[in-house]
């Protein structure tokens, strides 16, 4: 066996999903004892205004209501989850409920407001600030409203992460405004999932890490994390321009339902993906109307020949007939680079993903492989020798993100630390969800303890839960 510090998923998106299933066995079975949730601009607190959470969220059933992060915090306490949770505040949470989802820039009086809000969730537990500037409201967002948001977190010893306006043809400057928000503000920084997407842009990624170096040479406290997998998942609707998604989800369906707006909608997506090998390297994963569950699993380009339509005009019917509701898979990456970026040493790992289970109600979805397997499958090809080496591949999942996130005490094994510990058997550890069947969870975690709980032995579920809010 191996015995380790337990791993911490630097990048999870199970915000409420641990209020569901707080067992997390997607996550637990890969030896993960600490999520740091609030990712990619949105958090499960607070909830503001007209924010309205990602749909995925929204439609579940919860043991109970909140709207701020002190409610989270309790109602998290009383499902007594799992894993230890670390949360961030979601850039738009504050955005949509303060300024809406208009790309109007927010007044002064507006980025006050959000300063405030945000100072108040710190003052409750969250443990710095998160934006994905993909996404609406966040694609607005000037690099100055970041930094003043940003400094707020830094004043509190906290982190700012960012999923960026480009990992593609602009992946240079989307690095150098993230870092230069992190100058700004004085706050610590992580570049989320760092990739090289899209083979044009394969070229990028050594000035890409050089210029990370550059930075943290300079003393800038920047670093990065990253999923063992060359696609990335997202709904499919982030293939659709900022003007179609201003005012937010009935605003985005209105417009995909009037002609002249679903037209020009068409013509954009065109210019933007004008051959069928530009849709060759998506494939559709969660649907949520039943005419579409057929298609979870299968390339676009074989949907769009079995409705007889182009692949632009696939995507446009799933996505309105699922209410914006359809994921995808998104390939593109380099396998080169992704083992180039998981080598750097600033660089963690992440799932990038919220926790499944092969039952019970978070088992009905068709989720990324990652989701069951990132850990796992870093860790074989560490052992393997495909990668970094044991000692360092273990040092990325432990001490490394434990250090730049602030977790006291953890992410070490030393006397009068935290006892949060995985156990692992090195002959059997391997990930086995796949894009064909996803929800299958990892083997080869023999035993789990989180804060001196055991919560695996000898493979299975001891049913004690341990997990404490950060």
């Amino acid at each position: 066996m191996i015995v380790c510090p337990g791993f911490v998923d630097t990048h999870s998106h199970s915000d409420t999903y641990l209020l569901i299933e707080p067992s997390a066995p997607s996550k637990i079975f890969q030896g993960i004892t600490t999520e740091v949730v609030g990712n990619c601009g949105a958090s499960a607190a607070p909830l503001i205004g007209g924010y309205q959470m990602p749909s995925d969220w929204a439609d579940k059933t919860y043991p109970g209501a909140w709207r701020s992060v002190a409610e989270y915090r309790a109602l998290l306490d009383r499902v007594r989850p799992a894993p230890n949770v670390v949360l961030l505040v979601g850039h738009n949470n504050l955005r949509a409920g303060v300024v809406g989802y208009d790309a109007t820039p927010p007044s002064p009086a507006q980025i006050r407001e959000m300063m405030r809000i945000l100072e108040e969730c710190l003052e409750q537990g969250a443990r710095g600030l998160s934006t994905g500037l993909v996404y609406p409201p966040g694609v607005f967002a000037h690099p100055e409203e970041l930094s003043e948001l940003a400094s707020v977190a830094g004043r509190h010893g906290g982190i700012y992460t960012s999923h960026m306006r480009s990992e593609g043809r602009d992946l240079i400057e989307s690095i150098e405004e993230t870092i230069c928000i992190g100058r700004d503000s004085g706050c610590r920084v992580q570049v989320s999932h760092l990739k090289t997407a899209g083979r044009t842009n394969w070229r990028l990624v050594e000035t890409a890490l050089a210029t990370i170096q550059r930075a943290r040479a300079s003393g800038i406290d920047v670093a990065a994390d990253r999923y063992p997998y060359i696609s990335g998942c997202t709904e499919v609707d982030v293939l659709f321009p900022a003007w179609a998604e201003e005012g937010g989800r009935a605003r985005t369906l209105e417009r995909l339902r009037t002609s002249g707006d679903r037209a020009r909608l068409r013509e954009d997506l065109l210019r933007a993906r004008s051959s069928e090998e530009d849709w060759a390297g998506i494939t559709i994963g969660s649907t949520s109307h039943p005419d579409n569950l057929a298609y979870r699993g299968t390339p676009l380009l074989e949907v769009a020949e079995n409705m007889g339509v182009d692949p632009v005009d696939a995507v446009l019917r799933l996505v309105e007939l699922d209410e914006l509701k359809t994921s995808a898979f998104f390939f593109g990456m380099s396998e080169e680079n992704m083992w180039r970026i998981l080598a750097e040493p600033f660089v963690m790992l992440c799932t990038d993903a919220s926790l499944r289970s092969p039952d019970g109600p978070l088992s009905h979805d068709y989720p990324h492989p990652r989701d069951y397997g990132s850990f796992p499958r870093f860790l074989r090809a560490s052992i393997d020798g495909n990668t970094v080496g044991l000692p360092e591949a273990v040092r990325k999942m432990t001490s490394l993100p434990a250090d730049h996130f602030n977790l006291t005490d953890r992410g070490v094994l030393k006397k009068g630390a935290m006892a949060d510990i995985t156990v692992f058997d090195p002959s059997r550890l391997r990930d086995i969800s796949d894009y064909g069947s996803p929800h299958r969870l990892a083997e080869g975690v023999e035993h789990l303890i989180v804060n001196g709980v055991l919560t695996i032995t000898d493979g299975r579920l001891t049913g004690d839960r341990a997990g404490r809010f950060l």
